[in-house]
């Protein structure tokens, strides 16, 4: 391909749709194409004899800039993701390419990127993701899609709800969106974790204290139910509450008034209360751990939220969720994990759920340069030589179609069973599982 003579390659770098620039070898913009002006917000004069930094402001800035790996290290990256921030202060995903800059004679003297506008790609991914998201919770197993059916009913009300359910299952997800979908959903959203702070502390965060309540309390301060008044607070780990919070919190509930520390006059807040807690609240109740006429109040709507093992099928849609996230807050281009991992991660018992899934791919993401995460990439406890126990060892001995017709019986024994459920769960159709079963009992199809 040749350019015609009289034609300025200035003029064919500025008719091209891609964003183009050039650094000189102190990282100053030297050119700054009409593509990059549109796609950044920033004119030509303002980039010019400016640090490529300072007009990017991307996710690779902080240290592991593209231009920079390719002219220290005279090589040339492509088609890699990341996001910029334009002028107007948007985030917006790109995709770069970038090569040493040489003279004749052969040495470095600075570098060129091009970048392309990925934002209709963004949105058409996330049009497929919100298939299956709802708020910020992603998912599409039948034991959430139950919760979000009736989900938007309970945010309209103003019932005080509780939500229950093990450690790392997303309560404060929940509870936000909750506030989300709420009339409430432009006032405050304040979420405190009871047992987090001593019994004295506490008191003073959620109800506030007035001048002179203690010895360091020079002036008054607004306790987070006044911070938040006309939205939601969220109570996390209620089940912690001490026994003298606990008589305050039923009095605000029935009366929506309170006393500060200190304070003789009592004051309104109008708050929705949001609750959470891990623990057997009844059992609590029975203990004398918890007073009952405050688990009553608590306790006017209820929302149990399943573990990640009774929500398997979403275990690959997080996956992908929290790889792009990490994508993202890293400046990575992780495609993802390989099978040997997925098989692996479909198969943990997740005593942490959730927060242990994502923590796991946090790692993951430390040790794993590019490509897919391996399973040596996991925590020692995963790795199938360590302490992890693969389910049925034996159903990985034979060839694959025998693996494929064993792994159908066990998923039909884990369900019951039930067919729908086992399809469900392996993501086939009903005539393919009725194959697989019909050659693993040595039947013909």
């Amino acid at each position: 391909m040749s350019f015609p003579k009289n034609l300025p390659l200035e003029d064919v770098f500025a008719s091209i749709a891609d964003g183009l620039f050039t650094v000189d070898a102190n990282w100053n913009v030297t050119y700054f194409n009409e593509a990059a002006q549109r796609i950044t917000g920033i004119p030509a004069d303002e980039a010019l004899g400016c640090k490529c930094w300072d007009v990017f402001r991307s996710s690779l800035c902080d240290g592991h800039c593209a231009i920079r790996q390719c002219v220290e290290k005279s090589e040339r990256i492509v088609n890699k993701s990341i996001f910029i921030v334009r002028s107007d202060g948007t985030k917006l995903p790109i995709s770069i390419s970038a090569s040493p800059l040489m003279n004749s004679n052969g040495k470095v003297v600075g570098g060129v990127e091009t970048f392309r506008d990925l934002s209709e790609i963004h949105i058409m991914r996330k049009k497929v993701e919100n298939l299956c998201r709802f708020e910020d919770i992603v998912g599409r197993s039948p034991a959430l899609d139950k919760i979000f059916r009736i989900l938007p009913q309970i945010s309209q009300s103003e019932a005080t709800t509780l939500l229950l359910g093990q450690t790392g299952t997303g309560k404060e997800l929940f509870a936000r969106a909750i506030h989300n979908l709420s009339p409430r959903k432009n006032k405050p959203f304040i979420a405190v974790n009871c047992g987090a702070l001593p019994d004295n502390l506490l008191e003073s965060e959620l109800f506030g204290y007035k001048a002179g309540a203690f010895t360091d309390a020079r002036t008054d301060k607004p306790g987070r139910f006044l911070l938040a008044d006309g939205g939601t607070v969220f109570l996390d780990e209620i089940g912690d509450l001490p026994t003298k919070l606990q008589v305050k919190l039923l009095r605000f509930l029935q009366e929506k008034t309170y006393e500060p520390l200190g304070g003789v006059e009592e004051i309104q807040a109008d708050v929705r209360i949001v609750a959470a807690t891990n623990r057997d609240l009844k059992q609590h109740v029975a203990d004398g751990f918890f007073r009952q006429d405050l688990f009553y109040r608590l306790n006017v709507v209820t929302l149990l939220l399943p573990s990640l093992t009774e929500r398997r099928e979403d275990i690959p849609l997080l996956i992908d969720h929290f790889v792009k996230e990490f994508n993202a807050i890293q400046g990575k281009t992780i495609e993802g994990v390989s099978e040997d991992v997925l098989h692996i991660l479909m198969h943990h018992e997740f005593p942490g759920n959730i927060r242990e899934l994502e923590n796991i791919l946090e790692y993951a993401f430390i040790l794993c340069p590019s490509g897919f995460i391996q399973a040596e990439n996991l925590p020692e406890y995963l790795h199938p030589s360590g302490g992890y126990k693969r389910t049925g060892t034996d159903a990985l001995r034979g060839t694959m179609e025998q693996i494929k017709c064993r792994a159908a019986h066990h998923a039909l024994q884990r369900n019951n069973g039930k067919k729908m459920a086992t399809c469900r769960e392996l993501g086939i159709s009903k005539d393919t599982l009725r194959k697989m079963l019909n050659r693993g009992s040595g039947e013909g199809d």
